[in-house]
């Protein structure tokens, strides 16, 4: 949390926390846990917004009608589009579209921009990238300095090798790409449209369109390895 976010916080008295809350509750904004929300006065909530417990906004997010924020979500001047659902996320400076569903466990870092309709599970971090409507990116996966277009697909473990050390470079992929568990996109490379990755491959080179790209070492089994040299302690 940003030293502003704390003064924040520090500056807001019981009452005037209660105050803002009530006040949200009052103009058609669902509020379970009353007691467990912290809301700036600069935030704009949507009249059907639902904010569970444990969710803290700041600054100038806003918060489109029925969506449903939290349980435990940190919000810093995003903003949400209607019908979006944040379980357990933290977004700063990020636009999350419309019926958007995200979470758990996520951080949306900023300049950010998640088109609608679009799927980020459990563990998945984004980071100045673009993502288009209904791609969705379910598990362990890292997306930073990308733009994604629709309808693709990232299999888990996914990571967009962005940064060599001194420089930081950009995966451009297109529509409906599928890219396969444990792919590692090394920047910058670009997938075009209805790209395919093989899972465990380590992408280099650019691949064209429809296309099937595989880049993994072949598989080689050494019969007896095991009963030879006897690697175990016992």
């Amino acid at each position: 949390m940003k030293k502003e976010q704390l003064t924040a916080l520090a500056a807001c008295d019981s009452e005037t926390r209660k105050s803002i809350v009530a006040s949200h509750i009052a103009a058609g904004v669902i509020i379970p846990f009353p007691d467990t929300v912290f809301i700036e006065s600069t935030v704009k909530l949507a009249k059907g917004a639902v904010i569970l417990g444990g969710c803290m906004l700041f600054g100038n997010s806003t918060v489109g009608e029925d969506c449903v924020i939290g349980p435990n979500t940190m919000l810093f001047d995003a903003s949400v589009g209607s019908g979006t659902v944040l379980n357990n996320v933290e977004a700063e400076d990020a636009e999350i579209g419309k019926d958007c569903d995200i979470g758990p466990f996520v951080h949306i870092r900023p300049n950010s921009r998640l088109a609608d309709k679009v799927h980020l599970g459990n563990f998945v971090e984004v980071k100045n990238s673009t993502i288009d409507s209904g791609t969705k990116v379910s598990h362990l996966t890292y997306v930073g300095d990308s733009d994604v277009g629709k309808n693709c697909n990232f299999g888990c473990g996914t990571v967009t090798v962005n940064y060599d050390g001194k420089n930081k470079a950009r995966c451009t992929i297109g529509e409906h790409c599928f890219i396969g568990c444990n792919t590692n996109l090394i920047a910058p490379v670009s997938l075009g449209d209805f790209a395919y990755t093989a899972a465990g491959s380590t992408i280099t080179d650019s691949v064209p369109a429809s296309a099937l790209a595989i880049a993994r070492a072949k598989q080689v089994n050494k019969e007896d390895w095991v009963t030879k040299k006897k690697p175990y302690k016992e």
